[in-house]
């Protein structure tokens, strides 16, 4: 849910016993963890394409509740259960069938979705026998092999229109929060993510005011929808997204899109473009300028030839004298319109500030000063770290000096 690409983990902790239970934690490899529930729900003897069908099922599932932080985002400490009334069927320490083996080998990295959504599905199971469901039905699915269906004509017929995700990405099983609060001035795909929680859980709680544009910039909008965020749901309300905050709106958007269950609303690829968008000029405004605006305002603290200006999305005179004074410093036609050279002039400069300054919380704290508008008057305070004259002109050619490793 949090990240826009979904990955295979490398591990996966399985609680024994129901969430509420005083179980133990196993953690195993995911491709094991696999093997494991397929051993245990699935016989052996059927059909090839009744068996991939199922272990297709399991990771499907078993994803799912990685990537919505099922029981993470409520603050256990697994992934998933070994109950069947809430997960798979595991059995610690179980032996492995070596045909079942040798078929997860080939597919714990491929997974079940639905066209043009993100996250893998919810694909819950039963045996069709004495446990009946909504979703496949194990020995449904080798009656369908022993009549000539292959494996994703059986998905279908169960699942409806889904599509296989072959060869996922492989990683470590990483927390969605990025380890620091995002706060007013915090930019970037987090921030995105954020908004687009805050707009969807809106829908169901319309105390929280909606977001106008989903841009990436932590602005004064996203911080008072945040803060009724935290107010409608007992946290401190601060503006700022920690990891309490953080995890609940994870909690809270997995309910109310329903990207536990089968039938999900499904979460669709979210992003903002900072591509160049066509020639700029005075009189444009819209989410563009606002992108425009944000990033010379980020040049203008460091190069004091960019003259302040206010983020209010309007290219105004001001804007123009600071894309002025920008294409002086970079040596390009002084035209005052943003054509694409200067835009990327403009988002490559500001892309270094941010990614190798803006996002240090110790060398480069923010500030919480504002102007009339709501917007960051001085995003960032004054540091002695960051403005200390290192005692020689750089020009260019110029580096750090190399620092030697200590071999032991």
């Amino acid at each position: 849910m949090p990240t826009v690409i979904p990955f295979v983990p490398q591990r996966i902790t399985v609680h024994l016993g129901p969430p509420t239970a005083s179980a133990a934690n196993v953690t195993v490899s995911f491709s094991d963890y696999v093997k494991n529930v397929a051993s245990s729900e699935i016989y052996p003897t059927w059909e090839d394409s009744a068996i991939r069908a199922n272990v297709l099922a399991i990771v499907s599932f078993a994803l799912n509740r990685i990537y919505t932080e099922f029981y993470r985002s409520r603050g256990y400490d697994f992934d998933i259960t070994s109950s069947t009334a809430y997960d798979q069927y595991f059995v610690n320490g179980r032996s492995f069938f070596d045909n079942v083996a040798r078929i997860v080998d080939e597919l714990f990295n491929d997974y079940l979705r639905r066209p043009n959504f993100v996250e893998p599905l919810a694909a819950k199971f039963c045996n069709g026998t004495t446990v009946t469901c909504e979703g496949l039905s194990q020995w449904g699915s080798q009656n369908l092999a022993l009549q000539g269906y292959n494996s994703t004509q059986i998905l279908r017929s169960y699942y409806g229109n889904v599509e296989i995700v072959s060869n996922a990405p492989i990683r470590g099983n990483t927390s969605s929060y990025p380890g620091t609060p995002l706060r007013r001035g915090s930019t970037g795909p987090n921030v995105v993510i954020i908004q687009v929680e805050l707009n969807r859980i809106a829908q169901n709680y319309p105390a929280i005011p909606k977001l106008a544009a989903v841009d990436g910039i932590f602005g004064s909008r996203t911080e008072a929808s945040v803060r009724k965020f935290q107010e409608v749901f007992d946290l401190t309300p601060d503006g700022i997204v920690g990891k309490a905050t953080w995890y609940a709106l994870v909690r809270l958007y997995t309910a109310v899109t329903a990207l536990s269950e089968l039938r999900s609303q499904g979460q669709q690829f979210y992003s903002v473009n900072w591509s160049y968008p066509n020639s700029l000029r005075q009189g444009d405004t819209g989410d563009k300028v606002r992108h425009l605006l944000y990033m010379l305002s980020v040049l203008s603290a460091y190069i004091p030839q960019v003259p302040q200006i206010n983020a209010d999305g309007i290219f105004g005179p001001r804007t123009r004298e600071a894309v002025l004074a920008a294409q002086r410093w970079f040596g390009l036609p002084e035209t005052g319109e943003v054509d694409e050279d200067t835009w990327d002039e403009i988002y490559d400069q500001f892309s270094g500030i941010e990614n190798t300054t803006l996002r240090s919380r110790e060398t480069f704290p923010q500030s919480s000063s504002s102007n009339a508008q709501g917007a960051p008057r001085n995003r960032y305070s004054q540091t002695t770290t960051m403005t200390q004259f290192p005692g020689k002109d750089l020009r260019v050619g110029s580096q750090d000096p190399v620092r030697q490793e200590v071999v032991r």
